[in-house]
């Protein structure tokens, strides 16, 4: 399994290093070189990208800033000609920090500690195990098991999710939001957020664009997946 990679600098001739080396690395895969933080964010939110090559000092937004106004974290490896963000760079827990002008010796060091540091978090992520109209989880330290139908809506906190139940209290796991979605069936289950996954058959009440459950609860349905959650309601819709 390859890692997918999107690299940011601003310096045409660096990002086109990057990209040079990404390609001779062959546990990597480019999925896009960009000019600016802004042009990586779609990649990001669409969460096309397991790793980011970020240079640190670009104009408009710099990479620290646009690392930390994440809201969701994403392993980083800061690229800079200035030694003196470093620490600065270490601070919102990059895995590596590389210096300019970068050999591709440096740079493959930095790509193995990045794979390493993936082999163990896909051994250290919680399993899942899928049989029928259930499934098993482990939480508090247990394997327990959900029926599907007692699913509420799963809910994404940076490695974990949250699963909420109709009568139980909610289930923490360690676990990522694309691999529980690959797991559940398409036909009860959509993602309608980059940080939420509902339970189609628990859906009663839809406002302004947000799925009301207890009405208490307002869950937004995300910009790219509007269209697909429409579909849903289009084919449910009577007049």
């Amino acid at each position: 399994m390859k890692i997918r990679c999107v690299a940011i600098d601003d310096e045409p001739l660096a990002l086109k290093q990057i990209g040079a080396y990404l390609e001779r690395t062959p546990f990597l895969e480019t999925v896009a070189l960009c000019s600016s933080a802004f042009e990586a964010l779609q990649f990001v939110r669409d969460e096309k990208a397991d790793l980011l090559f970020a240079d640190i000092n670009m104009p408009d937004l710099n990479g620290l800033d646009f690392v930390k106004s994440l809201e969701k974290k994403i392993p980083v490896i800061f690229t800079t000609a200035y030694s003196e963000y470093a620490f600065e760079g270490f601070q919102v827990d990059a895995l590596d920090y590389l210096l300019k002008p970068i050999s591709y010796a440096m740079f493959l060091k930095s790509a193995n500690k990045a794979k390493a540091w993936f082999d163990l978090n896909q051994r250290t992520e919680e399993p899942v195990q899928t049989q029928n109209e259930y499934i098993f989880v482990k939480a508090e330290h247990r394997l327990i098991r959900i029926q599907l139908s007692e699913i509420k809506y799963i809910e994404g906190s940076n490695e974990y999710i949250i699963i909420h139940l109709t009568k139980d209290k909610p289930l923490t796991t360690l676990m990522r939001m694309k691999n529980i979605e690959q797991m559940l069936p398409a036909t009860h289950f959509m993602r309608i957020h980059r940080s939420f996954i509902v339970n189609l058959n628990h859906v009663k009440v839809i406002e302004r664009n947000r799925i009301v459950f207890d009405e208490k609860i307002y869950i937004p349905v995300g910009e790219q997946y509007k269209e697909n959650f429409q579909k849903f309601l289009d084919r449910t819709f009577y007049v």
